[in-house]
C-alpha cells in the first residue's frame, strides 16, 4: 500500500482547525515542530483535564483527502486543516491499517499509527452536521469513525505535499484501530 501527502498543516494554538504550510518538521518522540500538540505527555485539552501524564499517542492526526472529497460532495466547505489534521494523504486506507502500521514518509520520516481519532462536537460547531458526517456503520451495525487516524512519531524529518507514504505493517496477529 502507498500513498502521497496532499497537504501539510499545523498550529501552534490549540485551535480547532490548522494551517496549511508548505512543510512541517516531524520531531521524534514529541510530535511536529511549532504545533500545539508536540509532546511527550498528552497534549489535548480535554485528555490533560483527565490526566495530564497521559503518554501522547496523538502527536500527528492523518485524515484521507477522500474523505474531504465525500464530504464536499454533500456540501460541506472543507479544506485541509479545517477538521485540526496535520497530514493530508491520498491513496491510503487509513482507516483499515491496523494499530501499530508505520507510515515512512518521504526520505526520512516514520510514523507510527496509534489509534482512531474520535469525532467531537467540535465538528458541528465548526460545520453544523459535520459530526454524523464522519460517523458511519458497517452492516452489522457497527460504528465506523471516519475522522482519521493518530499517530506518534518514530524518525524525524521534514514533511511536504508531494511526499511519498509507504506503509509497513505490523507482525500478525494485526490489531484492530481504536480510539485513542
Amino acid at each position: 500500500m502507498a500513498g502521497v501527502v496532499t497537504a501539510v498543516c499545523l498550529s501552534s494554538e490549540h485551535k480547532f482547525s490548522k494551517q496549511a504550510v508548505p512543510v512541517i518538521r516531524l520531531v521524534a518522540g514529541l510530535g511536529i515542530e511549532g504545533d500545539a500538540h508536540k509532546g511527550v505527555t498528552v497534549q489535548h485539552l480535554f485528555r490533560i483535564r483527565q490526566d495530564p501524564t497521559q503518554p501522547n499517542l496523538r502527536q500527528v492526526h492523518l485524515m484521507h483527502e477522500e474523505l474531504h472529497d465525500e464530504l464536499r460532495a454533500a456540501g460541506f466547505s472543507i479544506s485541509a486543516g479545517a477538521m485540526g489534521e496535520n497530514l493530508v494523504t491520498r491513496g491510503i486506507d487509513l482507516l483499515a491499517l491496523p494499530t501499530a502500521a508505520r507510515l515512512h514518509i518521504g526520505s526520512t520520516a516514520v510514523i507510527e499509527v496509534t489509534g482512531l481519532r474520535n469525532p467531537c462536537s467540535q465538528l458541528d460547531n465548526y460545520q453544523s452536521g459535520l459530526t454524523a458526517a464522519v460517523l458511519d456503520r458497517d452492516a452489522e451495525g457497527k460504528l465506523i469513525r471516519k475522522a482519521g487516524v493518530m499517530a506518534i512519531v518514530l524518525i524525524g524529518g521534514e514533511v511536504r505535499a508531494g511526499d511519498s507514504i509507504r506503509v509497513e505493517l505490523p507482525v500478525e496477529p494485526y490489531r484492530a484501530l481504536v480510539p485513542v
